[in-house]
């Protein structure tokens, strides 16, 4: 933290039940010099990667489908998700976070990945950083049947869609998930397939 315009005052924990709620109290300096005490909340859960995977000759992506509660008590009707494979780092560098997350969730043994891009998903409430890679697949790295972790409660469905399916599943409102929005608008631009 090297911003001589933010002087963090005081952090206090509200909650680290599943990750960690801090309420930040902090002096900023506006534009005009003058200094004003704010406060604010920021949920740490730790960074994450994420990853889509290709086919070329194929014309197709693997993606995973699974419950996310957020959604659902915002809205989305079965709480279901159709997104990119992605986990957290915990204590693992990204690119090899992403190599285990994709063989537990998709069931693909990958050795190469191709890092995209890093982004702050969403900067004004939550510290993650997550950092997105591409790699290509064929079924000779399929090793089993993907689906995550039992200790995790995951309950994981993987798919695989044609390239253009799932860039019209955008669209229509059937792919809701940013990073998946983000790596896949990333392959159109990149032509990767």
């Amino acid at each position: 933290m090297n911003n001589p315009r933010v002087k963090i005052k005081e952090t206090q924990i509200l909650s680290d039940n599943w990750y960690t709620l801090n309420k930040v109290i902090f002096d900023y300096q506006n534009p005009d010099g003058t200094w004003e005490t704010q406060a604010r909340e920021a949920y740490d859960r730790g960074n994450g990667a994420a990853i889509l995977l290709y086919n070329k000759q194929q014309g197709t992506v693997i993606l995973t489908r699974q419950f996310r509660l957020p959604t659902y008590i915002n809205g989305n009707d079965d709480g279901m998700m159709i997104e990119a494979c992605a986990g957290l780092l915990d204590k693992d560098n990204p690119e090899d976070c992403i190599r285990k997350e994709t063989e537990e969730e998709t069931g693909y043994k990958i050795s190469t990945v191709q890092k995209a891009f890093e982004a702050y998903m969403s900067p004004g409430s939550v510290t993650e950083i997550l950092y997105f890679f591409v790699a290509e697949y064929d079924n000779s790295m399929k090793v089993s049947e993907g689906g995550g972790l039992e200790e995790e409660q995951e309950n994981i469905e993987v798919l695989e869609l044609a390239f253009d399916d799932a860039l019209a599943m955008i669209d229509s409102g059937e792919i809701k998930d940013g990073k998946t929005i983000m790596l896949l608008q990333y392959a159109k631009i990149h032509q990767l397939l």
